[in-house]
Formats: C-alpha cells, sequence, structure tokens
C-alpha cells in the first residue's frame, strides 16, 4: 500500500507556469510548492504565507473533494489560477455490534475537562509560525509494529466512530520516541483525558505533528528540539488498550497521514 502512496504522489512540475508542486496529491497528502515571481498565492481561496524564498505549504484532509484551486498573483499584477485533482482512498472499515454503552461514550461528568483539552490541542495546532522544518525530511519516530493506519474507522452498533488520523507504532512502555524532523515544542500535556501523554511540535507555516499516549515527555512548551533527538517514551496513558505510539500531523485543522511522509528509516540514525 506504501508503494502505492508514492506511485500517486509523484511530483507535479508546471515548469511552463514557473510552478513547481512537490508532494502527495492524494486524501491525507502534503504539498509544498513554489511559484517564481509570484506576489501571493491562496489555495481554495485561503491565502498562504510564502516563506523567505517563496516556499508555501498545504494538505488534503482525509475526506478531502478531488477538485481543488491553486490561485497566485504574479510579478505584473495578473492573476493566475490552476485546478488540481487528487485521488481518494480506500479506508479500513470496522462494524462491530454488542458493545456496552459505557465502552462508546464517556461518562457525563469528565465532558469539561474532554473540552477543555480539545481546545489546548486545537489552540497548538492554529497559530502558523514562520519556522521552515516543515520542508525537511520525515523519518520513523520510534522503532515498532505498525498497528494502526490513516483514515480507518469502527462503527459501535451501528454509530460511526471518529475515524483514525495517526499512525500506531507498537511497542513496550519506556520504547524511545525520537524527533522525525526538527520542530518547536508548543504543547506538552502528561495526562489528557483521551491522548494520555501529548506532545505537539510546530514545524512552521501551519504544519504541526503529534505525538500520543506517551509514558514520559522529555520535552517542554517552547524548547526547539532537532531532527532525532529525544522527545518521550511510547507508553499506554489516556484511552488506549495497549501501549503504542499514535502520531499524527496537520496543516492547521487538516488531518494528514504521517505514512505518505514517512522515509522509513528510524530519526535517531541521523544523529549516529
Amino acid at each position: 500500500m506504501h508503494k502505492l502512496f508514492l506511485v500517486l504522489g509523484a511530483c507535479l512540475a508546471l515548469s511552463a507556469q514557473a510552478v513547481e508542486l512537490k508532494g502527495h496529491l492524494t486524501q491525507g497528502g502534503m504539498v509544498t510548492g513554489s511559484i517564481e515571481g509570484a506576489k501571493s498565492v491562496s489555495f481554495n481561496g485561503k491565502p498562504l504565507q510564502l516563506t523567505s524564498n517563496g516556499k508555501f505549504v498545504f494538505g488534503f484532509g482525509r475526506d478531502a473533494k478531488s477538485e481543488h484551486t491553486l490561485s497566485w498573483v504574479g510579478p505584473n499584477g495578473n492573476k493566475h489560477s490552476k485546478q488540481l485533482l487528487i485521488t481518494s482512498r480506500d479506508y479500513d472499515i470496522d462494524r462491530i455490534t454488542g458493545v456496552a454503552k459505557k465502552y462508546v461514550s464517556p461518562p457525563k461528568e469528565v465532558l469539561k475537562r474532554i473540552r477543555s483539552d480539545a481546545a489546548k490541542v486545537s489552540a497548538a495546532r492554529a497559530k502558523a509560525s514562520t519556522l521552515e522544518y516543515f520542508d525537511e525530511p520525515v523519518y520513523r519516530p520510534a522503532k515498532g509494529r505498525i498497528s494502526g493506519v490513516y483514515g480507518s474507522q469502527r462503527y459501535f452498533n451501528g454509530e460511526p466512530r471518529r475515524p483514525h488520523f495517526g499512525l500506531d507504532i507498537a511497542n513496550k512502555t519506556g520504547t524511545p520516541i525520537w524527533a522525525p524532523l526538527s520542530g518547536k515544542v508548543v504543547l506538552a500535556e502528561p495526562d489528557l483525558y483521551y491522548s494520555g501523554g501529548t506532545l505537539i511540535l510546530d514545524h512552521g507555516y501551519g504544519i504541526t505533528s503529534t505525538y500520543i499516549h506517551m509514558s514520559k515527555l522529555h520535552v517542554k512548551v517552547g524548547d526547539r528540539v532537532n531532527t532525532g533527538e529525544l522527545i518521550g517514551d511510547i507508553g499506554a496513558t489516556g484511552r488506549v488498550t495497549g501501549p503504542h505510539l499514535d502520531w499524527r500531523f496537520n496543516w492547521f485543522g487538516e488531518r494528514l497521514d504521517p505514512e505518505l511522509l514517512m522515509i522509513d528509516k528510524l530519526a535517531n540514525s541521523k544523529k549516529q
């Protein structure tokens, strides 16, 4: 399946229009690009920040539609646009019946805590810093078995639950987690209700990565980390059935697939 993603994510180069896009034109994909001389760039009407050398980044959510529009203003003030077509994906769906309600819905007394947790996470992902780490290679953050994939979803007693938006790496509690690319810590919480020990790294221009169910965090908010630096340990905190790392990527509110971005080489190997 990963090879299929690579085929779908072949680079798109529009050299005749001095536009270069690189990434995965599929649901869950991330795209970086540059347009020679562009004064401004927008994606589906949303203005994109440009880096110091004119690069930009955007992404597609799990259920993104197939047609999108990239627009820009050229050096002479003329407006241009390009239609982007992306591929749709099939996701793993499990239908489970006979599940007791207490295992499906959280008790009412924790709803306030859940809302507070969600607000913290949303605020961390909403920031658009000018860090330019998003363009670095993305390495595998931990050793272990892939036990869950992006986009999968369960139905309990016929009711759909939230899709899974991460890549799960299962291993014993205490297994080290290394930064898969450089970033700045914008959230470090040891005990959120659903996700337990939770860390969010900002990589710039709306791209963040999240690390969930950690048994220990080795960094704090405000820390800068480099690729391969120890950031935490795998655990079984929050609502889980066993120890694993749930690893996620976002472009603001859009959930991206870490497997599409990842080089299947351990992050700590870069330091060796």
